[in-house]
């Protein structure tokens, strides 16, 4: 008898419906809602966020997971209440009328950093932002308590509601790594590239909108299962059978959104490819964001990015947008992995992406441990920029602190999880290059699946079964390793290697 074990999977079925619907009305507040209904939608999503946390805190729980603990379960099903009880506890330690106006000023502030972002406007933005980021003080003190000694600071309890286990300290020691050994690189990639010619434009965004599905195509998009569309950031979300994927375009080149495209195909896969079992329950959920940023990461850095690929794709990028044609898929390549500083985050180069996160990292563990005020950011922001990039962003907040949607929506502890899925992913393609010795003739042919295959069986069926170390141990035989980062940007970069 699993009595109350299987009283627990109801409950948390239940909440995933409510997430489900949650999922796609955030969607359509992103994508299609027309200016006028944001405050209606704000107030319906706080209301949803208050049900779902009154249903995972309902005083019935505690007793539930006390005795599921002595049910007979499988080793799995033991997994799946190990992971049922991690998201009770992240939540029961949070008062309802918190979580109710975290969601309303999440709301109020995204939907408005759209047009205060677009206008410059850091001072209308402040007020806004600094009550998201009030709130989320009082989350990761609350949290940091709850966690009985399990956090060395608030921000480490934030960082354990995107992934689990990464800690500051392993982060802090990542980052050290990385800070090390990337200003060299950099200086060397910088000194060896050929000057960057500029495509010449304007390229359609119809156009555009049409190659970005054909690279999704390649890439084993399920358009039946899935949709694009356009948002001021990209992004990916959606439920079972449901993946919604956005991109943005400029006129002026085309890159971006196929980079964008490139990457949150990734993220929709993994979320396609979870095991259908475990649907609804949080064991069946993608492991953490650092796992996830690695399989979108491992679509655009490692695969689209890959010579053979890009020779590969170029005739399409030549049908699509005619005013290529007379561009090699060489210089196609060189155009996609031109090495520069730039201001836009999600523009970045592969190897100067990490210190854009190392910025951002270090701003918002300030904050929420209490060292620096909002207000603060800007001349932060501002000094970060000029040490790691070498960048003037004083004035230019559209470009500078104002540029992510992550802080606006409450995200603090998020960004940390891409430079690891960086890591991640150029680890686990290691290991695909060695298991598929004809990679490079595989992917000159279009052929992904094997990537697909390979991620599908040591990551995407493995959902929340094993910790982040044992899925990477099990996956690649050992831990996060940023040296395999590091060789891969050599490898590319300064050896031509692919």
């Amino acid at each position: 008898m699993s009595k109350h074990y299987d009283a627990l999977v109801g409950r948390f079925k239940k909440l995933g419906h409510l997430q489900h619907a949650q999922t796609f009305l955030s969607w359509d507040q992103q994508v299609m809602m027309p200016n006028g209904g944001n405050a209606a939608r704000s107030e319906a999503l706080s209301e949803l966020a208050g049900m779902g946390h009154e249903l995972l805190t309902s005083p019935e729980l505690s007793d539930w997971f006390a005795s599921a603990e002595e049910e007979a379960l499988t080793a799995d099903q033991q997994v799946s209440l190990f992971e049922m009880r991690r998201q009770w506890q992240q939540a029961a330690c949070m008062p309802g009328d918190l979580v109710r106006a975290q969601s309303l000023a999440a709301s109020h502030c995204e939907h408005d950093w759209r047009g205060l972002r677009a206008d410059n406007n850091w001072a209308g933005f402040l007020p806004k932002l600094d009550t998201v980021v009030g709130l989320a003080q009082q989350e990761a003190a609350i949290r940091k308590e709850a966690g009985n000694g399990r956090f060395e600071t608030p921000y480490d309890a934030m960082l354990d509601l995107y992934s689990t286990g990464d800690t500051s300290a392993l982060i802090g020691s990542v980052f050290t790594t990385l800070k090390e050994a990337l200003p060299p690189l950099l200086q060397e990639i910088q000194q060896k590239q050929t000057p960057l010619e500029p495509l010449q434009g304007p390229f359609d965004i119809a156009q555009q909108e049409q190659l970005s599905r054909a690279l999704m195509a390649v890439l084993g998009f399920n358009f039946d299962s899935g949709r694009l569309d356009v948002s001021a950031h990209p992004f990916s979300t959606g439920g079972l059978g449901d993946q919604r994927i956005t991109t943005r375009y400029r006129t002026t080149e085309f890159a971006e959104a196929l980079l964008a495209t490139a990457h949150e195909t990734g993220h929709a896969s993994y979320e396609a490819g979870l095991p259908l079992a475990w649907s609804g329950l949080p064991v069946g959920q993608a492991r953490s964001m650092s796992i996830h940023e690695s399989q979108s990461l491992l679509f655009e850095k490692q695969v689209f990015l890959a010579k053979p690929f890009v020779a590969h794709f170029a005739p399409q990028v030549h049908q699509h947008l005619p005013s290529t044609q007379s561009i090699s898929a060489a210089q196609l390549w060189r155009h996609y992995t031109h090495v520069a500083p730039g201001l836009i985050r999600v523009e970045a180069d592969e190897v100067t992406y990490p210190l854009h996160v190392i910025l951002r990292h270090e701003i918002e563990s300030a904050l929420m441990n209490g060292g620096i005020k909002t207000r603060d950011i800007p001349e932060l922001w501002d000094n970060g920029m000029m040490h790691y990039l070498g960048l003037d962003t004083r004035g230019n907040f559209k470009d500078g602190c104002m540029q992510d949607v992550h802080w606006a929506g409450g995200a603090f502890g998020y960004f940390p999880s891409y430079t690891l899925g960086a890591l991640n992913a150029a680890q686990q393609f290691a290991q695909i290059k060695q298991v598929h010795g004809d990679w490079e003739a595989r992917l000159a042919a279009g052929d992904v699946s094997f990537v697909r295959d390979w991620l599908s069986t040591h990551i995407w069926k493995k959902a929340s079964l094993l910790s982040t170390p044992e899925l990477m141990t099990q996956a690649t035989g050992q831990t996060t390793d940023p040296q395999y980062f590091i060789d891969h940007v050599h490898a590319r970069y300064l050896r031509n290697a692919y």
